[in-house]
């Protein structure tokens, strides 16, 4: 006959406090890669809407004989037919030829403003150092060098 000695079932304290540290290294190391992925993921969609932006107004600049789109007319200009002069039409004739550019405009994808698709004559010179306008506008432009910002503090510089 064997005998078996009598052991006792489950974890000892040395055991558990060792996978609670390694758990706690890897959740030190994974949280902030996490944490950064979506505020990089953010600014990346700015990026690549401010890219978007700024080729449809160099396009329509050079069609037009290096006049930028007007701050007032924007969004028509920018997402409907055209003409020589800039005015604009829904529909595709003789005379409005040129665009659309853009299908809409997009919307800013963060900050204060995140969601707003409106533009705003921005004509200080310089870029914008801080916020402006309203909550409706998401970007800032201006129309006599073509510029365009993401109104949001933290896009800005871009």
């Amino acid at each position: 006959m064997h005998r078996f000695k009598n052991r006792p079932s489950g974890f000892s304290l040395v055991e558990l406090v060792i996978v609670v540290v390694i758990i706690g290294l890897l959740a030190a190391i994974a949280i902030p890669r996490f944490s950064r992925g979506a505020a990089g993921a953010t600014e990346s969609a700015v990026r690549g809407d401010l890219a978007v932006l700024r080729n449809a107004i160099e396009m329509y600049a050079a069609e037009h004989n290096g006049t930028y789109p007007a701050a007032g007319t924007f969004v028509a200009q920018l997402t409907t037919y055209t003409n020589a002069a800039g005015g604009t039409s829904a529909t595709k004739t003789g005379a409005f030829v040129y665009g659309p550019y853009l299908r809409q405009i997009p919307a800013l994808k963060g900050g204060t403003y995140a969601g707003a698709t409106g533009i705003e004559d921005y004509t200080t010179a310089g870029a914008p150092a801080a916020e402006s306008g309203t909550a409706t506008n998401g970007w800032l432009y201006k129309a006599t060098t073509g510029e365009i910002w993401a109104n949001e503090t933290d896009y800005i510089t871009w």
